[in-house]
């Protein structure tokens, strides 16, 4: 049976390492990180999203704003608020809760201050991870990184296979894991829709990360034995039993899998959880680097140190 990785004792431990440099900024620079969440509509699972973030962020001492827009907001509505936030002080960090209800998504996220885009999707910082150089890094991938590092998972020279090719998971976590540096430096296949035969390629993987978004759809006979299998997908699919009528399911079929996996994330309480760790130590790293204290040390918890090729 494989270890299931726990995201949320990995997310606490983030999140208690944060806590020093929070107290320091604070005692020495009278500087309090400040996050910014932009969220247009009312879709409740984003709505769900943003309040877990909120509480991450008061119990850290982290200022938070929310500024909720109406779903019908013009696109020119929403980048008048990115403007008054990228000159906001007070402010270090800049999300937009996606997907927007019908604005031009790629004109809000380019509008954002690189310095203060702490989802890392601005293309300076996602031209920045493919080049190798300090950038923030876009938080889920982040986050499956930080997992298999303080599990104590070698990824150097691994065949890791990854399922699923958008810009704010499959791409960047492929980049990130190719990268010639501590906790990266594996052998990468990137497969997506189009990939004929998936079951092939997933089956020879040492690491498997799947962000695909179909439920469960991976199963046993496409995992190899003794394979670290790493879950990004979050499916809500109809319960009658749950008092909600609703639960999470990942893109793995967790049952069917674990038995033959060496390690294996859970959806919920995976890589979920990491997701808002890493996004408050962009907005804490923001904020030290606008004091000049934040360093290529600090970026990479000390854990992913960059070196270029």
């Amino acid at each position: 049976m494989g270890e299931r990785l726990d995201g949320r004792a990995i997310a606490a431990q983030v999140q208690e390492e944060l806590l020093v440099d929070i107290a320091r900024l604070k005692q020495e620079y009278d500087l309090v990180p400040g996050l910014a969440v932009v969220m247009v509509g009312d879709d409740p699972a984003s709505q769900s999203y943003v309040r877990g973030k909120g509480r991450a962020c008061e119990a850290l001492g982290i200022h938070s704003e929310q500024i909720d827009l109406p779903a019908n907001a013009a696109t020119e509505d929403v980048l008048a608020t990115v403007e008054r936030l990228n000159a906001a002080a007070a402010i270090h960090g800049i999300l937009i809760q996606l997907p927007l209800p019908g604005q031009d998504e790629r004109q809000v996220l380019n509008a954002i201050d690189p310095d203060k885009d702490v989802d890392g999707l601005h293309p300076v910082n996602l031209g920045r991870l493919v080049r190798q150089e300090e950038c923030f890094w876009p938080c889920t991938p982040h986050g499956v990184l930080q997992i298999l590092s303080r599990s104590g998972i070698e990824v150097e020279g691994q065949h890791v296979v990854v399922v699923g090719r958008s810009t704010l998971v499959g791409r960047p976590v492929a980049i990130l894991l190719g990268h010639k540096a501590a906790g990266a430096n594996a052998t990468v296949t990137l497969c997506h829709t189009g990939t004929r035969d998936l079951g092939y390629f997933t089956r020879q993987a040492d690491i498997l990360v799947v962000a695909a978004g179909f439920p469960r759809g991976i199963t046993a006979d496409m995992v190899k034995e003794g394979a670290v299998v790493i879950d990004v997908g979050i499916n809500q699919v109809d319960d009658p039993s749950r008092e909600r009528g609703w639960r999470l399911i990942g893109d793995v079929d967790y049952k069917q899998v674990r038995p033959k996996a060496r390690a294996i994330t859970p959806v919920p309480n995976g890589v979920g959880p990491m997701t808002i760790a890493l996004l408050l130590y962009n907005t804490v790293w923001a904020a030290k680097r606008q004091v000049g204290l934040a360093g290529r040390e600090y970026f990479s918890l000390n854990r992913m140190v960059v070196d270029n090729i």
